[in-house]
């Protein structure tokens, strides 16, 4: 008899936590479609290399440049003044996400504008003004390894002529 009233209060426990984690599941997609909904309103959260620079010219502190490359490499071979380094695959871990202040603007920067985008409605989700800026590194640096990616990126474009369907 004691076997069955475990084996009950295991299966009871287990209906429980399935059930919670399938509303939890449902609210964390209400609250990312929530942000997510308001992107083309808030233009996508981008920010231009212009208006970084005009934001490090003007010696504001309302923002922090996160610098989201993988590579430390690539961060100590040159960045945006002022930009800490965060790679993209560990910014969501819980010690990374204490150094983002939530009372500034977060830019994310990656090397053509791509992977910064993964994190961005995550982090706005959890109350930070995050932000990118448009095209990454490609777009500050002419001798980033981003800009080489784009020109070949365009040039296959031009070449090959994908199909495109109408």
């Amino acid at each position: 008899m004691k076997r069955f009233h475990v084996i009950l209060f295991a299966l009871v426990l287990s209906v429980i936590l399935a059930v919670s984690a399938v509303y939890a599941a449902d609210d964390m997609a209400a609250k990312l479609n929530g942000t997510l909904s308001k992107a083309t309103a808030e233009k996508f959260w981008q920010v231009s290399a212009d208006d970084v620079l005009a934001m490090i010219n003007a010696k504001k502190t309302d923002f922090l440049v996160v610098d989201a490359r993988p590579d430390p490499n690539m961060f100590k071979a040159g960045h945006i003044p002022g930009a800490i380094h965060m790679p993209v695959q560990d910014m969501l871990k819980p010690e990374n996400l204490k150094k983002l202040p939530k009372d500034k603007k977060i830019i994310i920067v990656c090397v053509t504008g791509q992977t910064q985008n993964l994190p961005i409605v995550s982090l706005r989700a959890m109350g930070y003004n995050a932000l990118t800026m448009k095209f990454g590194m490609a777009a500050w640096d002419k001798n980033s390894i981003g800009v080489k990616f784009m020109k070949e990126a365009l040039q296959g474009a031009e070449t090959k002529n994908y199909p495109l369907q109408k």
